[in-house]
C-alpha cells in the first residue's frame, strides 16, 4: 500500500525575504508601547496585534518595513497563560480597546513595562526599581465618555475599526458606564428613524446628574453635566474634555499635587479646571492656558462658582502662549502640565524651560511622549522626584503617568 506523505509546509522565511500575506510561527515574547506584541523570528522583528505575552501564533504579515514585520494572529497554536476570551464580540474588528486577550492583572504588568521601555529607550534614563500602579476600582462600565463614528450610507454607529476608517458597527460597548451605553441605545434608534443623516459624529459624557450628548436629540441632552471631587464641583459638557475614569479621580489629583503649595503656579492644558481649582487653595496665585475654548468657559465658570478669585485661564495654544508671557510670570514655583496624548509641543516644552518652574507636576496619557518630553527635562538638568500610574484605561493599552521633578538647583 502506498504511503502518502503530508507536504512539508516550506517556511515563508527560507528564501530570507519577507513578504505581506506571509504566515509565520512566532512566540510572543512580551508587550510593547502600541500595545503589540514582540517576537523574534530569523532575522525579522514581529510586531503582532491583539497578542499576549507568551502566546505561540501563527501570524500573518500585515506590512513589512526593513528587517521589522507588523502582524496579525492568524492562529493560536499554544495559548499564554495569561490570555483570556475576550467577552466583546466586536473585539478584534472594533479599534476601542486592544487589551481585552489579557488578563487584567497581565494588563497592569504589561502597562508597567510600557513605561519602562518608554524610560530606557527614549528618555535614556533607568527606571526606577519599583514603579506602583493603581487599579481601576472597576475594569468595565467605566468610562464616562465616548466619541462615536457615524457611517450615514449604511448607517452604522459605533467606533472605528482596528487600523482603519471604516465604522464598526456597535450596539453595546462593555466598557461605557451604563448611563453611557443608554445614550447610544437612544441614538442608534433615532438614526433608525432617518434622522441625522449627515451627523458623522456623536459625543456623550455623563456626571453626577446625567449625560450631555453632542449633537443632543433633546432639550436635556444640551445641558451642562457636574462632577463633585474631592471637595469641589466641576460643570463640563460633551464638547470639552474630562477624565473618563471618575472612580479614579481623586487619587490622581492627590498624587499630583501632593503636598504643593507656594506663592504661583502655572496650569498648562487646564481643561475645565480639574487641577486649577485644587491649585487655587494652595497658592497665592495661579495661571492657567488652554486651547479649547469650550473648556475655558467652564473652568472660569468653576472657579467663579468655587469663589476662587485668586486664579487667572487664558485660552491660547500653550506654546504660543509662553512664549508671548512667561517672562512676567518668573520666578514659578510649581508647574503642572496634562497635556493630550500627543505630549507638550515643542514650543510648550522651550517656553518651560525658559521658564525654569521649581518643581514639576506631569500628569500623561501616552508613555511614549511623556518619556520623549522628560528626555528634554533631564537634559536640562531636572531630576526624578517620583513617577506613579494610574490604569485610567482598562481593556487598552493606554496608561496615566504622574511624574514629579525638581530643578537641580532647588533639589534637597
Amino acid at each position: 500500500m502506498k504511503k502518502h506523505h503530508r507536504p512539508r509546509r516550506e517556511s515563508p522565511l527560507a528564501t530570507g525575504k519577507l513578504s505581506v500575506g506571509a504566515s509565520v510561527e512566532v512566540e510572543v515574547e512580551r508587550i510593547v508601547p502600541g500595545g503589540a506584541g514582540l517576537a523574534y523570528a530569523d532575522g525579522y522583528t514581529f510586531f503582532v496585534t491583539l497578542a499576549a505575552p507568551g502566546d505561540r501564533v501563527r501570524a500573518r504579515v500585515e506590512r513589512v518595513r526593513g528587517k521589522v514585520a507588523f502582524a496579525t494572529v492568524a492562529e493560536i497554536i499554544t495559548p499564554s497563560p495569561a490570555r483570556v476570551e475576550p467577552p466583546c464580540p466586536y473585539f478584534g474588528r472594533c479599534g476601542g480597546c486592544d487589551f481585552q486577550q489579557l488578563t487584567y492583572e497581565a494588563q497592569l504588568q504589561a502597562k508597567v513595562e510600557i513605561i519602562r521601555d518608554c524610560l530606557r529607550r527614549i528618555a535614556r534614563r533607568d527606571p526606577p526599581a519599583e514603579i506602583t500602579i493603581t487599579p481601576s476600582p472597576a475594569v468595565w462600565r467605566y468610562r464616562s465618555r465616548a466619541r462615536w463614528q457615524h457611517d450615514p450610507v449604511r448607517q452604522f454607529l459605533g467606533y472605528y475599526e482596528l487600523a482603519s476608517h471604516r465604522v464598526c458597527d456597535v450596539a453595546e460597548c462593555p466598557v461605557v458606564l451604563p448611563e453611557v451605553q443608554a445614550g447610544l441605545s437612544r441614538l442608534r434608534a433615532t438614526l433608525a428613524d432617518g434622522e441625522f443623516d449627515e451627523t458623522e459624529e456623536f459625543q456623550a459624557v455623563a456626571g453626577d446628574d446625567g449625560v450631555s450628548l453632542l449633537p443632543p436629540l433633546a432639550e436635556e441632552d444640551a445641558r451642562e453635566r457636574f462632577r463633585d471631587l474631592a471637595g469641589e464641583r466641576y460643570r463640563f459638557d460633551a464638547d470639552c474634555f474630562f477624565q473618563i475614569n471618575h472612580a479614579l479621580l481623586e487619587p490622581l489629583l492627590a498624587e499630583a499635587l501632593k503636598d504643593a503649595s507656594g506663592e504661583t503656579a502655572l496650569d498648562l492644558y487646564c481643561g475645565v479646571g480639574l487641577f486649577t481649582l485644587p491649585l487655587a487653595r494652595r497658592f497665592a496665585r495661579v495661571t492657567a492656558v488652554e486651547g479649547n475654548a469650550a473648556a475655558t468657559r467652564f473652568a472660569h465658570l468653576n472657579l467663579a462658582r468655587a469663589g476662587l478669585t485668586n486664579a487667572s485661564v487664558h485660552t491660547a495654544r500653550v506654546g504660543e502662549w509662553l512664549a508671548a508671557h512667561a517672562r512676567r510670570l518668573a520666578p514659578v514655583d510649581f508647574l503642572l502640565l496634562d497635556p493630550p496624548r500627543a505630549g507638550a509641543e515643542p514650543e510648550a516644552l522651550a517656553g518651560i524651560l525658559a521658564l525654569r518652574p521649581r518643581r514639576i507636576a506631569y500628569v500623561s496619557c501616552d508613555p511614549a511622549t511623556l518619556a520623549r518630553d522628560l528626555r528634554a527635562l533631564f537634559d536640562a538638568g531636572y531630576t526624578l522626584d517620583s513617577l506613579r500610574a494610574f490604569d485610567m484605561f482598562p481593556q487598552t493599552h493606554h496608561v496615566e503617568t504622574v511624574v514629579h521633578l525638581t530643578a537641580a538647583a532647588v533639589k534637597t
